[in-house]
């Protein structure tokens, strides 16, 4: 019975994340009929920018440490290994809620594209970014990644895959995938406002941030061969040349969590 518990709240885990994710790009879009990143009334800027900082911090903050070893041996203590994940991803889900649901807007416009072809174009990138975050995820293990593969084997009885290294994909020319796509999807826009603006800037300075603490982790992990990756393949920008590693990279199997 703890077993199919288990599977129940990782699967509401998963569908609550992912309808918040798919929520969170309409909200970042400004998609019609959602409440917006430039959508509500204008209040006091200062407090605006407050409100809009905690909020990302909180996320940021809930990420992060979430995802360090340390916290998860402590926290596993308190819940069982094989609903961990899931338990991180739905306290992801939950702050980013929050995130939409608090946040104040700032609609002064810092620049707006009316040239048909250049909003066109922008809203493509917009689109291309997100496609790219969600491909990344099932490069390295989409369900294992939400915390689905950890409940499921939990239910068979089963022991998780052993963690090894592997660069599938969209993973050859460039080592964060999803946070590129992130990018993306943050910065492309024609209509950039104020409140949009601190949005990409703090999401994007986290995005750097979140990747000195997670390849840590990968060094921990993997040793050389993520440290021969890492001078093979560049951050987040695509096909940028790089120096050649001492041996060839291995062609094993997933990354840790971002």
């Amino acid at each position: 019975m703890g077993r199919i518990l288990g599977l129940i709240y990782g699967a509401g885990a998963y569908l609550f994340a992912l309808a918040t994710l798919l929520y969170a790009i309409g909200f970042i879009g400004n998609f019609p009929l959602l409440k917006t990143i430039d959508g509500g009334v204008a209040g006091d800027r200062i407090t605006a920018i407050v409100v809009d900082l905690v909020l990302l911090g909180l996320f940021a903050v809930q990420h992060s440490v979430m995802a360090r070893k340390g916290f998860k041996r402590w926290w596993t203590r308190v819940v069982p290994h094989a609903v961990e994940r899931s338990t991180y991803v739905l306290a992801a889900g939950l702050v980013l809620a929050l995130v939409i649901w608090q946040w104040r807007p700032m609609p002064a416009v810092v620049w707006h594209i009316d040239d048909a072809v250049g909003q066109t174009t922008l809203y493509a990138v917009f689109a291309l970014g997100w496609v790219i975050l969600l491909v990344a995820t099932f490069l390295i293990s989409h369900f294992e990644l939400f915390g689905l593969s950890q409940v499921y084997d939990n239910l068979r009885g089963r022991q998780p895959a052993a963690l090894s290294f592997k660069t599938p994909g969209l993973y050859k020319v460039v080592r964060h995938p999803i946070y590129f796509g992130l990018i993306l999807g943050f910065w492309a826009t024609p209509h950039m406002t104020e409140g949009h603006l601190l949005f990409a800037l703090a999401s994007t300075a986290y995005i750097f941030i979140g990747i000195f603490f997670e390849e840590r982790d990968l060094i921990a992990s993997f040793g050389d061969d993520y440290r021969r990756y890492r001078q093979r393949v560049p951050m987040v920008l695509p096909f940028l040349v790089r120096g050649r590693a001492d041996r060839p990279l291995p062609q094993p199997n997933r990354q840790v969590n971002p």
